[in-house]
């Protein structure tokens, strides 16, 4: 599992860091101090298991959690029991005391383990339904090249047709894969693999250039495996 660890007390980070390098089936593919840094990576990222401190500046665990559309499994890092009753009820997978022993850690990890191969046994990646104006229809998740923002509305191009949705990036960054489709801008969301070049942080898919803005730009090209220097 790929993990995310969001910790603002340099003693727990360190901590935290050397739990998971002690877990076979865990992989530590981010560590930052604050949620807000956390943002871009949990949209464009492909994470399963995300450590969250409760309170930070700026962004509380808890804020960040209710605000993810899409989230990966969770397990809140606190030192204070009184939010345990909200935390599941946000359905995060367990919920650590600290200072907590390596033997409970591996306890919460391998409960997270479970939850997303339940998860992933019931999933069906092949398809989601997209909602247009009067019907649910049925989209083959190969046939999406990229998704465009227009005022209220989003049109999602597929190969040889485009649909109309009302539903928000949240929602449709919400049913998409992680792995496959990328956030690149505020009006565009791309399949990955229908990209055909990329050039000055402009990409291409067929004949259209689509922008990579600033605030999607680094997570972006760290999903593709390209530096951005």
């Amino acid at each position: 599992m790929r993990c995310l660890l969001i910790e603002d007390e340099p003693l727990a980070m360190l901590r935290l860091k050397d739990y998971v390098e002690r877990v076979p089936f865990l992989t530590l593919a981010y560590a930052v101090d604050n949620g807000v840094e956390a943002i871009p990576i949990l949209h464009c990222e492909s994470i399963d298991l995300v450590f969250l401190d409760i309170e930070m500046d700026g962004l509380s665990g808890l804020q960040l959690l209710e605000a993810l559309p899409r989230r990966p499994a969770v397990i809140l890092t606190t030192a204070f029991d009184q939010y345990a009753l909200k935390a599941f009820d946000l359905q995060v997978a367990d919920y650590l005391l600290k200072p907590y022993s390596f033997e409970r850690f591996l306890q919460a990890v391998t409960r997270a383990q479970s939850v997303l191969n339940t998860v992933s046994a019931q999933a069906d990646p092949s398809f989601v339904f997209i909602k247009t104006e009067y019907r649910l229809q049925k989209v083959d998740l190969d046939q999406i090249l990229y998704i465009e923002g227009m005022r209220d509305y989003r049109r999602i191009h597929l190969v040889g047709e485009k649909i109309m949705t009302l539903e928000t990036f949240g929602d449709l960054e919400q049913l998409l894969p992680a792995h496959g489709f990328c956030r690149v801008h505020k009006s565009y969301l791309v399949a990955l693999d229908k990209i055909d070049s990329i050039e000055r942080d402009r990409l291409k898919i067929g004949q259209v250039l689509i922008p990579i803005s600033n605030t999607y730009r680094d997570h972006f090209y760290q999903l593709i495996g390209r530096s951005t220097k």
